[in-house]
């Protein structure tokens, strides 16, 4: 069932009409503006969850956060204190990512930050586990999947544009000893990224693992060299 309701987006309060679906042990509102949380990508939440058991000090982002279910989920299933920080660029998605935040209610501070992934944060922020959600469908197959918000799925001609940005971030921010774990669409989507992190001398990165869900997608686990 869905129902309206007013959110706020930055300064925009927007008008909403609410739906809700289970996201691991979560209540996750969105609606047909915004992706819809898809039941396999928990296991994202969940490798995050893994890693900040080991993690250094330090907060969490995620970017490209949606309505902001992958990284509260983490969070959740760590039991984990730390500060969350989410950042997309759709104010909807923002509107919701603070509804269900302020539901769920993490032990830490979460921040929504709607913002281009190049400006959402200060030269001097560090993270200790990132989590990316890029879009990953390549701009011709997005008409296989009409349901979905073309801004939310399109990755451009590869199905990489964004997740390279996504990557530039994660270099600039990530702790040493931190890790990153990126959501793709197929294997040879992350082979692409471990061949030119690997080819390059001045990269920082490199895919140190990954872990493959068919159809469905991909994670890949991303720390500094």
């Amino acid at each position: 069932m869905c129902a309206a309701f007013l959110g706020r987006a930055g300064r925009v309060t927007t008008e909403l009409s609410r739906c809700s679906a289970a996201f691991g042990r979560l209540r996750i509102d969105y609606d047909h503006r915004v992706l819809r949380p898809r039941p396999w990508t928990t296991a994202q939440s969940v490798w995050a969850a893994e890693l900040l058991h080991d993690a250094p000090p330090g907060p969490v982002l995620e970017l490209c956060a949606g309505a902001g279910h992958i990284g509260l989920l983490a969070l959740a299933l760590a039991g984990s204190r730390r500060d969350l920080v989410l950042v997309d660029r759709d104010a909807v998605a923002c509107a919701f990512a603070r509804v269900n935040a302020s539901r769920e209610l993490p032990a830490g501070v979460v921040d929504v930050r709607r913002s281009r992934l190049e400006t959402a944060l200060a030269p001097g922020e560090r993270f200790a586990v990132i989590l990316a959600d890029p879009p990953w469908v390549p701009t011709a197959a997005v008409g296989r999947f009409p349901r979905d918000p073309v801004t939310a799925i399109d990755g451009g001609p590869d199905g990489l544009t964004v997740a390279w940005v996504c990557l530039d971030v994660i270099a600039g921010h990530l702790l040493p000893g931190g890790s990153a774990v990126v959501q793709l669409g197929t294997a040879g989507q992350v082979d692409r990224v471990a061949e030119r992190l690997a080819g390059d001398p001045a990269a920082t990165l490199r895919v140190a693992a990954r872990r493959s869900y068919g159809a469905r997608g991909i994670l890949a686990l991303v720390r500094h060299r």
